[in-house]
């Protein structure tokens, strides 16, 4: 398709501009679609990341189903217009149940030549894109790698292409309000936001009250702001560039009161629940590190809940202080990611000997060393399971979505108060920045977590003098006695070396060192019978099981909602305990003939089952710092359904195979395409829709008879 010379979106901007005004007129009736999934992606210092989580924000008000995903780079602020300063926001929304934030987005909003260009591979054919067309100049496409013009060498012919000149228009509304040119500018993300709040049929008014709270202290950036979302409302409204808005009815949701969290939120709120229900003062003791830093956050805010925070000056401050608040009854927390609890095990070490509760909160990140500060992995199993020195075992608790942090964290803190023991709770940075909505509880129906103080003397001495013994265990748990600090009668010690069982004193001998070291094995071991057992979403027949951990869980719900569509039977599991594993869990696996198990690392769990229950697992795994797609686990789980023993990624670049016990083999590529991504919508420059051929170039091709979609599609 030849694009024409000039840009039709910026002739229809310019006649457009004056019609700008605060009053809508009365538009087309939406066009209803099931769900759409919108990328925004521009430079790191554009407001990307503030624009998506409005627009998400103002559909969870309405009802409907989301899942997001941040994508922005570990630079504080990388050169402008380069594609490693890249940031991106992709949001899923749906009148249906969904647990990904989707494959591939079906809307693009570009804001320079960079976000175009690191983005554009990842749009099915057909989708909709919309650019900033003032930002193409030739300045920024060679800083983007562009030879030439994208918008007019025919190159984006497969997608639907509207150029809007955002900068221009935004800098213009403001010119009689005081704001400089540059100022103005900055408020081009506003822009973009007004003109997809109205091509998806989003209310304004809580934005433009949003925008008047957030920057009241700042009355010209407040103007500017308005002023550029407005303009962007406007813009979709008279400009007749798009043939129609679009309209995604709200979910059907069980009643209550919703609202839209992130997992680190969700992590912050579980522990608040968890220190009110336990009576336990909650005092956390970090350092910052990304991208488990808003949880010192939230917590912060919080103080009227009795919550303490301390920002020591490293990580091994951090879970010294959180493990001192334990010893005195209160709640002690630590967080941190991977190279935190690298620092942070000696002093894990320490807690497993004190036996006292402490709860070490992962938010994994890609490693190792400093590795992807800002992208998510799973790649610290290994490390929570054995990464202390001599025999210390530990609880694993993990969430598999960002409201389900807070049910994590709360299971976590039980586990560790019950049984006297640090706990590890694992999310990641996917779970920890992304957002769903979340029906509040009830606080009265959360369970009880009873810290049970020692109040009183427990052992007879060889005097016949009442004492207290610190390591007399209770007979069921096997957890000691927490006896805080200023209880009469209660004083013993706690450090570092070897306790003598039941008194506590230092210890040397041999045979006491094992007996120690057994009850503390056989203490986290008993925890197995406190869990629930394996919950299995089952079809009769099924000889195929998917297991997982963690932030796997939605796509593997995806990918295993497709499979069954398209008439197979297939099994899933998902791990919520990793140490110990559920009691029943052998015997679920030896019920089907494949387990497949999808991770965001090389295979740690697949090693650990295959370990723990000789079962010959297959692992499929990618470390590409981006979640699973529910296409490529689709594919997966039908590889394994037809009996085929080895699989591979659908992920971007280089593809990997992996065979049983997950060992990498030569980089292989599927035929075919497996996108199953809703096509864009409206019309513009290039009008190419439906799914598109992939070329053995890896570039969309469009089909010779493109048809858009129709109906219900699954996630």
């Amino acid at each position: 398709m030849t694009a024409p010379s000039t840009h039709p979106a910026t002739e229809r901007g310019n006649q457009q501009r004056s019609m700008v005004s605060d009053t809508t007129t009365d538009p087309k009736s939406p066009h209803p679609i099931d769900r759409v999934v919108i990328r925004f992606a521009g430079d790191s210092g554009d407001g990307m990341q503030l624009a998506g989580d409005r627009f998400t924000t103002t559909s969870a008000l309405l009802g409907n189903d989301l899942a997001t995903f941040p994508d922005f780079p570990a630079e504080i602020r990388a050169p402008a217009g380069t594609l490693a300063g890249v940031s991106a926001f992709q949001v899923h929304i749906s009148d249906h149940d969904i647990s990904t934030p989707g494959d591939s987005p079906n809307v693009l909003v570009a804001m320079n030549p960079a976000a175009l260009r690191a983005n554009i591979d990842s749009l099915p054919g057909g989708a909709t894109v919309i650019v900033n067309v003032d930002a193409f100049e030739e300045r920024n496409l060679a800083k983007a790698g562009y030879e030439a013009d994208p918008l007019g060498d025919g190159s984006l012919s497969a997608y639907t292409v509207y150029e809007v000149p955002m900068t221009s228009i935004t800098t213009e509304v403001s010119k009689d309000a005081g704001v400089k040119p540059r100022d103005a500018e900055r408020s081009k993300n506003f822009f973009a936001l007004g003109l997809i709040s109205w091509l998806y049929t989003r209310p304004i008014e809580a934005t433009i009250g949003w925008i008047g709270e957030k920057y009241a202290g700042k009355p010209l950036v407040m103007e500017a702001n308005l002023r550029a979302f407005k303009a962007g409302y406007h813009f979709g409204e008279t400009a007749e560039l798009f043939e129609s808005s679009y309209e995604v009815k709200p979910a059907v949701l069980a009643p209550g009161e919703y609202v839209n969290i992130t997992g680190n939120t969700a992590t912050a709120w579980g522990l608040i629940a968890a220190s009110t229900r336990s009576g336990l003062p909650l005092f956390l003791g970090t350092y910052p590190i990304t991208p488990a830093s808003d949880i010192l956050h939230e917590l912060s805010k919080h103080k009227q809940f009795g919550v303490r925070t301390f920002q020591a000056e490293d990580e091994i401050s951090g879970i010294g202080a959180a493990l001192g608040a334990a010893f005195g009854g209160a709640l002690g927390v630590t967080t941190t990611s991977g190279p935190g609890i690298d620092l942070k095990s000696e002093t894990m070490g320490l807690a497993i000997s004190l036996e006292l509760p402490l709860l070490i909160i992962d938010i994994q990140r890609g490693g190792p060393s400093t590795g992807l500060p800002t992208k998510t992995e799973q790649a610290d199993l290994l490390h929570a399971m054995y990464g202390r020195h001599g025999e210390a075992p530990l609880p694993i608790v993990a969430a598999k979505t960002p409201s389900h942090c807070f049910e994590a964290t709360m299971e976590a803190v039980r586990l560790a108060v019950k049984f006297r023991t640090p706990v590890m709770l694992l999310s990641d940075g996917y779970l920890a920045n992304g957002t769903e909505p979340w029906r509040l509880p009830d606080l009265d129906d959360l369970p009880a977590i009873d810290p049970s103080f020692a109040t009183e003397t427990n052992h007879t001495d060889s005097d016949g003098q009442e004492v207290f013994w610190p390591y007399i265990r209770d007979e069921e748990t096997l957890a000691r006695p927490w006896a805080p600090p200023g209880v009469p009668g209660l004083e013993h010690r706690i450090g570092g070396l070897e306790k003598a069982d039941g008194s506590g004193n230092v210890a040397y001998d041999g045979p006491n060192h094992e007996r120690m070291t057994r009850l503390r094995a056989a203490k986290i071991a008993g925890i197995a019978r406190d869990i629930p057992p394996t919950e299995v979403d089952d079809e009769d027949g099924a000889e195929v099981l998917v297991i997982g951990w963690g932030s796997t869980y939605g796509a593997i719900a995806a990918g295993v909602q497709r499979v069954r569509a398209r008439g197979h039977r297939v099994a899933q599991a998902h791990l919520v305990h990793l140490n110990p594993f559920p009691a029943d869990l052998g015997a679920v696996l030896g019920r089907y003939k494949r387990v497949l198990v999808p991770e965001v690392n090389l295979g740690q769990l697949s090693r650990l089952l295959r370990a723990e229950y000789l079962v010959d697992t297959v692992s499929f795994t990618q470390v590409q710092g981006i979640p699973f797609r529910a296409a490529a686990m689709e594919a997966a789980i039908i590889h394994q359904i037809e009996g085929m023993t080895d699989i591979a990624t659908d992920t971007p670049g280089d593809l990997l195979a992996v065979v049983p016990g997950g060992a990498p083999t030569t980089p292989t590529r599927p035929s075919g395409n497996a996108n199953g991504a809703v096509g864009g919508s409206g019309t513009g420059k290039a009008t190419a829709t439906g799914e598109p051929n992939r070329t053995g170039d890896g570039h969309a091709r469009p089909t010779a008879n493109p048809t858009p979609p129709t109906g219900k599609v699954s996630e």
